[in-house]
Formats: C-alpha cells, sequence, structure tokens
C-alpha cells in the first residue's frame, strides 16, 4: 500500500490558490504529485489508487485512478525531496525490486546484439544524423504503445503526464537544471527552435522588440534553424546577421573573434542586438563551439535572449545549462542518447510551469486544451499522437548506466576512438582534419582527396550516394564552397573542397571505417572524379 503523508503543502506558484493541508498520496514523480480532493473544505481526502497487478520495468505504477474526484497538480522544488523517508517502500518512488536492482555492464556481445537490427552489411559511421536505438529501449518502447492501444483513455488520463513528469525529471538532473519546471519535452531541436523562435517574432509584433533589432546566428547553423529565424525573426522586421566562421578551424580564438566582429556589425547604425543563436555542436562542418565563452559575451555586451542549438548536445559533448548561462537551451535526446526518434528537450532558465509574467512564457505552437498552462504541460499534451519516444528516457538512462562511466565514460571513449578513426583516414588520403582534436566531440571532418573533384553541393551528394552504393558506406560529405570559391588564391597542389564527417558510436568498429579509407582508395587509384557521376533522376 502506498505511504501516506500528513504535512502542509503550497503549490510552488501558488498565486490566488490556497495553501492545503493535506494527506498526499507520494506516486509517480516527486515533482508532480497528485492531489484529489472531493470537497471545498480545508482538508483533502487522498485516497489510495488501486493498484494494477505487479508490473514490468516499462509500466508506469500509477493506473486506474479515480476518475470521479476533481484533480489538482501541484510542483514542488526539490528541497521537498527532504521530507520523503529514504527507505520509502513506496514501489512508485523506488520503483519495485527487479527495477530497482542495476544491471550488470554489457558486453561487446551484448552490444552487438543491442543492435543487431542495423544492416550488417552497411558501415555505419553516421550516428550524428539519426542516431540509434538499442533493441532494450525499443522493447520498452513497444510496451508503452501496447499500453496505450489496450487502454486508450486509461493511457491518456492516468499514465501519460506522470510518465512524462519522470523523464522530465531524469533530464533535469543529467542537465543541472534547477528544476524540473524549466525543461519541456518537445519532438527535436528544430521543433525547440520554432517554439523559441515565435516567442521572439510575438515580440516584435507586441512591441517589445523595435524594427531593425538584430539577431545574431552562427553562419553554420543547421538549414532548418536558419529558416526558422528567416520565418519568424526577417518577417517580423528583424535584422539577421551570420557570424562569418572559418572552416577548417585552427582553435576557439577565431570563433571567438569573429562572433565579436558580427555584434559590433549587429550594433552598428544605431541598431540593438537582441537574440543570438549560438550553436554547441555545428552539424555541417561538425565543431564544437566555445558556447560558455560566447553567451558570457553576450552578457557583457546585452543582448536580451540567448538560445543554444545543441543538437548533438547530451551525449556528446558535456552539458551543464547552469554554467552554459543560456537563457534556452535544447538538444535532442535521440542521437546521442539512445531513445528513439524523436525526443529533445527545451531547458527555459526563467520560464515556470504556470503564473508569471505572461509576456515571458513561451507556448508550443500546436495550441491544445493545456494552452497557458506552461510550456511543459503544454508540450505534454497536444493531441492525440504517439508519446512513447518521450517516455523512454529512464530505460535510455538505465542503458547508458550500464557502461562504465555512465554516460560521461561513452562520451570519452567515442571521442578518443572518433579523434583516432580521422586521424588514421587523413594520414593514409594525405589530407587534414576540419579542427583540433580538443574541438570535436563524437564527429570529426577529415578531408577527403582533392583529387576526387567535389566542385559543388551536387558533387558532394552525388559522391555519397556513390559510397552507399557501390561500398556500403554510409557517411554525409560536406563541401566547402569558401575554399573552392577561392582555391586560386592557394598555394600548392590540389585544395581540398569536400570533407567528410565522421560518427563513432558505441556500435561502431574498426573496421567500417577502414572501409571507407579503402573506398575512397580505390577511387582514387581508379581515377574517379565526381565529374563521371550522373546526376540521380527525379521522381
Amino acid at each position: 500500500m502506498l505511504r501516506r503523508l500528513r504535512t502542509g503543502l503550497r503549490p510552488l506558484h501558488s498565486g490566488s490558490r490556497p495553501n492545503y493541508q493535506a494527506r498526499v498520496c507520494v506516486i509517480g514523480s516527486p515533482f508532480n504529485l497528485l492531489l484529489f480532493h472531493s470537497g471545498s473544505g480545508s482538508e483533502s481526502g487522498c485516497s489510495t489508487p488501486l493498484l494494477p497487478p505487479p508490473l514490468s520495468q516499462t509500466q508506469s505504477p500509477l493506473s486506474n485512478l479515480d476518475h470521479g474526484r476533481r484533480r489538482r497538480r501541484l510542483h514542488f522544488p526539490y528541497h521537498f525531496l527532504s521530507t520523503l523517508p529514504a527507505n520509502s517502500n513506496n514501489p512508485a518512488m523506488n520503483g519495485d525490486a527487479s527495477h530497482s536492482k542495476k544491471k550488470p555492464k554489457l558486453s561487446p556481445p551484448e552490444i552487438s546484439s543491442e543492435f543487431s537490427h542495423h544492416d550488417p552489411a552497411v558501415a555505419r559511421i553516421n550516428n550524428g544524423s539519426f542516431g540509434c536505438c538499442p533493441r532494450s529501449v525499443t522493447a520498452a518502447q513497444r510496451d508503452w504503445q501496447h499500453q496505450f492501444l489496450r487502454q486508450p483513455d486509461n493511457f491518456f488520463l492516468n499514465l501519460l503526464q506522470p510518465a512524462i513528469s519522470r523523464s522530465r525529471s531524469l533530464v533535469a538532473s543529467l542537465v543541472n537544471a534547477p528544476h524540473v519546471d524549466q525543461i519541456s519535452l518537445v519532438d527535436n531541436a528544430t521543433t525547440a527552435a520554432a517554439i523559441f523562435l515565435q516567442h521572439c517574432a510575438w515580440s516584435f509584433a507586441e512591441g517589445r522588440f523595435s524594427p531593425g533589432d538584430a539577431a545574431v546566428m552562427l553562419h553554420y547553423a543547421y538549414g532548418a534553424v536558419k529558416k526558422s529565424v528567416e520565418a519568424y525573426i526577417t518577417r517580423a522586421g528583424g535584422h539577421v546577421i551570420e557570424v562569418d566562421l572559418p572552416f577548417p578551424v585552427k582553435s576557439e580564438d577565431e570563433i571567438i573573434t569573429e562572433f565579436r566582429k558580427a555584434l559590433a556589425k549587429g550594433k552598428s547604425e544605431g541598431r540593438k542586438v537582441r537574440i543570438a543563436v549560438i550553436d554547441h555542436v555545428t552539424s555541417m562542418p561538425a565543431v564544437v563551439i566555445p558556447v560558455k565563452e560566447l553567451v558570457k559575451i553576450c552578457r557583457e555586451e546585452g543582448v536580451e535572449q540567448v538560445f543554444v542549438d545543441a543538437a548533438h548536445g547530451i551525449g556528446c559533448v558535456d552539458v551543464d545549462v547552469q554554467e552554459i548561462g543560456a537563457d534556452f537551451y535544447t538538444s535532442n535526446l535521440h542521437k546521442w542518447f539512445f531513445c528513439p526518434p524523436s525526443v529533445a528537450f527545451l531547458y527555459c532558465r526563467n520560464q515556470s510551469n504556470a503564473g508569471g509574467d505572461t509576456q515571458l512564457q513561451l507556448h508550443h505552437p500546436v495550441v491544445s486544451h493545456e494552452y497557458g498552462n506552461g510550456l511543459p504541460v503544454e508540450s505534454g499534451w497536444i493531441g492525440t499522437r504517439d508519446y512513447s519516444a518521450q517516455l523512454v528516457v529512464p530505460s535510455a538512462a538505465e542503458f547508458v548506466e550500464r557502461f562504465p562511466g555512465g554516460i560521461d565514460g561513452i562520451k570519452a571513449a567515442n571521442h578518443s576512438a572518433v579523434v583516432e578513426m580521422g586521424e588514421m583516414l587523413a594520414k593514409a588520403w594525405g589530407t587534414n582534419l576540419g579542427s583540433p582534436p580538443e574541438m570535436c566531440g563524437s564527429m570529426i571532418m577529415v578531408g577527403l582527396p582533392a583529387c576526387l573533384g567535389i566542385g559543388s553541393e551536387s558533387d558532394s551528394l552525388k559522391l555519397r550516394t556513390h559510397l552507399r552504393d557501390c561500398f556500403a558506406v554510409e557517411v554525409p560529405i560536406y563541401f566547402n564552397k569558401r575554399r573552392h570559391d577561392h582555391r586560386g588564391e592557394e598555394a600548392g597542389g590540389g585544395v581540398i573542397t569536400g570533407y567528410v564527417r565522421i560518427s563513432y558510436q558505441v556500435y561502431n568498429k574498426v573496421e567500417d571505417y577502414e572501409r571507407l579509407r579503402d573506398a575512397v582508395h580505390k577511387l582514387v587509384n581508379d581515377g574517379f572524379t565526381c565529374g563521371s557521376l550522373v546526376e540521380p533522376e527525379s521522381d
């Protein structure tokens, strides 16, 4: 039976609400408790829910609640945990014995088994694009999906929100967010960017920003985010300035210098720089940006809102949102944290779950019944859809803990391996890396031989397709247009205009990269050039 506590409770954002003196059923996440009451008296009764038979590890412990009573969700700060008994027998807090018991570390054969659904014929060295999901996590996802299909009403009314709350709480802990209400779960980092940029567009429309106020973003920002900036900021009257970044890059100082130049340009002609969009790890080319230093510069220069796009953040580089200091930070969980596609988190430093200054509140672009109750709650209910990717975050965390050192151990091992593979390829091809090893996470850029004749974005796409179809190698290729356009100004032989972006994840093996090495050697030895490839026919 669930333990009951008798304590005085104050909602975190009470506003005009009364304080509640209640018997509380400690169920679900300690951050989103459910208080049931049947009348308007000063004391509310919290009945013990009717629990189902023993649950599997993937099931939520909250089930079959009495729908006849009105529900009020209370949000508690972290210090409320100190009032809970450390040795509570509550299965919702500690899990049953099978859930709380840690599983042993994974052996190499077990790791291979977890990813046995990958095509064994393909050298998959492109984890950065879509990530990966182990079998144990996809199994947990299927269990959640079946729970919905088995009894949809019970799932949406009783199971969904506590399960989302548990995932949010875990993410808050992972990224050192001060409070769980600062964490929302959304589909992906592109969605998070749209949420932020929509808010900025309203600031222009409602007069908080003036026409011509500037937004600064990196030249190598993700393409979809660039289009979102155009759709929301430019159309609203904002002036967008791109930070001109070099590539290959030699040091963080180069990036910092160019960022300062862009801010100075933004302030020219009497403009105010209201917004900065900064990548933590750029996508193409892949470079780890000195994000803490750039955020600090933004503070010094009076930039009002700083958004960090870290699509490749959690699981690839260190993420501590308090140390980084941005107003908003987003990262996918399906790229480097082993969740299925697609799920991401959005951290909002000054956002509250409800109440406060409505001008500071962000809203999900899909408006549903929870509109106005705070972004975390809005994002947790945007209509009938498959929420399972958001619910298996604890399962992904359990998988991560089966590696030495957990997520930090995985990051360190992947970084060391991708640098080693990148240096091996560069040496074999007589080329260079796109950045110093300390400026890459679990991805690194490696120059391709200039004789391959990569002269356009189309050439890079055709070569990528050729490597996939003829050599069973999956790797993205970056066309360095700036180097191509200025190749006549550079001394020496051929100028490197194409780079492969290789990733390393726990399922990869050295043979994957040796296959890429040998494929490029064969192309060079055969006198291949991209000009010999035919444009793929469009449907």
